[in-house]
């Protein structure tokens, strides 16, 4: 594959991509993570999420550690062509280190932030 669709995207100063995951099925997002060219070129290659992690200052596949990976249906940019969009099938049914669904699972209620989502698994039983 030519990376002139790389070339095509207006990576930030760091040399990064918003991503979006979100449900292929349903619609929900499930995460907000960070891509960089590596990563994006190696989620299109593998058909899984694969990001940046700014934290660890490595590419990160997704479910490396939690088997909770992401198949991706699509890839998608916006019109600025700045923001990446995955439609994955979220494997397990969990996307959020919390063991939720969902990375958005608190709602803003009265001036503060209410959890609306279960945990599906507790994180000390996924991550050991």
């Amino acid at each position: 594959m030519n990376s002139e669709w790389l070339d095509a995207l207006t990576w930030n100063d760091e040399g990064l991509l918003p991503a979006i995951a979100q449900d292929a099925d349903d619609g929900e997002v499930l995460m907000v993570a960070w891509m960089n060219r590596e990563a994006l070129a190696a989620t299109a290659e593998r058909g899984e999420a694969v990001y940046w992690s700014r934290s660890r200052g490595r590419l990160w596949h997704k479910g490396e550690s939690s088997g909770h990976t992401q198949t991706v249906r699509e890839i998608r940019v916006d019109c600025d062509q700045d923001v990446i969009l995955l439609l994955v099938e979220q494997k397990g049914g969990i996307a959020c280190h919390t063991g939720r669904r969902s990375c958005f699972f608190q709602r803003l209620e009265n001036g503060r932030w209410e959890t609306v989502a279960p945990v599906l698994k507790d994180p000390g039983d996924i991550y050991g």
